[in-house]
Parts: structure tokens; C-alpha cells; sequence
């Protein structure tokens, strides 16, 4: 299933990926540093989705209280979250 997110407090303005049988597929960012988030979609390729939560959670950008990286956190719980229901 595709997920698309709304980033907030980020320079990328959204995320959007796919989660199937719990693993974390296609991530592509809008927007942001292209070199770094397309190594980490790269490093997400097929991860279980809560390991990937627990890594990525609570990152900060320099002095912004959140990240690229946790916004996708935030997206992964909210899909995880619609799957149960």
C-alpha cells in the first residue's frame, strides 16, 4: 500500500512510500538534499517498518526539532497504525 505524508518543519514538503508485509519500499522525498535522502531511501529498501521507527525517530536537524528522517518516522507510525485498522 502507498503512503503519501505531509512533512512539517522540513525542507523536503513530503514523502511517500510503500509498506508491504511490514517492509518499507520506493521512499522518495520531495524536496530537501537529494544526495542524502536518496541514500537513505536507499538504506530503507525492504527494512521492517518498526526497525526503521526506531532508528529514525526523534533525529533533529541542526537547531529545527525535527528532521527528514523523523518526519518519515512519523509518516511509518501513521501507516502502521492505518494497517491495524
Amino acid at each position: 500500500m502507498t503512503f503519501t505524508h505531509k512533512n512539517k518543519g522540513t525542507c523536503s514538503t513530503q514523502v511517500q512510500f510503500e509498506i508491504e508485509s511490514g517492509k518499507i519500499y520506493n521512499v522518495r522525498f520531495t524536496g530537501g538534499c537529494n544526495g542524502n535522502l536518496q541514500g537513505i531511501s536507499a538504506l530503507l529498501e525492504g527494512m521492517d517498518a518498526v526497525d526503521a521507527v526506531r532508528k529514525l525517530k526523534g533525529l533533529r536537524c541542526n537547531f529545527k526539532p525535527t528532521s527528514c528522517p523523523d518526519q518519515l518516522s512519523q509518516a511509518i507510525e501513521e501507516a502502521l497504525e492505518t494497517l491495524k485498522s
